[in-house]
């Protein structure tokens, strides 16, 4: 029994496999809260905004701030938006990082696929 995820506003069908789909414990720097990741996505169904953002946070003179560089992810039938990409997904190499600690922020990671749940529509199919 497979899921089919559609866009709240226009109701297109927008191709996420449940295959492509993290487990909701599986553990984001960026958190899980309230969306669903996904591994892949059929880039067809949708349109890609780049965002780049610097919040203001002033530790020092010289410190300007937070830089949030994301990619939002838009229904390609209504615009609407349904998610967010960000590259906290699983490290792209075997490698045991500095000092043999795990992966870090330099180990380049596959980017996830980040769909806000109350952006989809979820029914079954039998």
């Amino acid at each position: 029994m497979a899921s089919v995820y559609c866009c709240t506003e226009c109701g297109a069908n927008l191709d996420l496999h449940t295959n492509h789909l993290f487990p909701l414990d599986f553990y984001f720097e960026a958190g899980n809260k309230g969306t669903l990741s996904f591994a892949a996505i059929d880039s067809t169904k949708f349109k890609f905004e780049k965002e780049d953002k610097i919040r203001p946070f002033f530790e020092t003179l010289n410190y300007w701030g937070i830089q949030r560089k994301r990619t939002k992810i838009k229904c390609n039938s209504c615009g609407h938006l349904v998610g967010y990409i960000y590259d906290d997904g699983p490290p792209l190499t075997d490698s045991p990082g500095q000092f043999h600690m795990g992966p870090s922020q330099v180990i380049p990671r596959a980017p996830r696929y980040r769909f806000k749940t109350k952006a989809l529509r979820i029914t079954s199919e039998t």
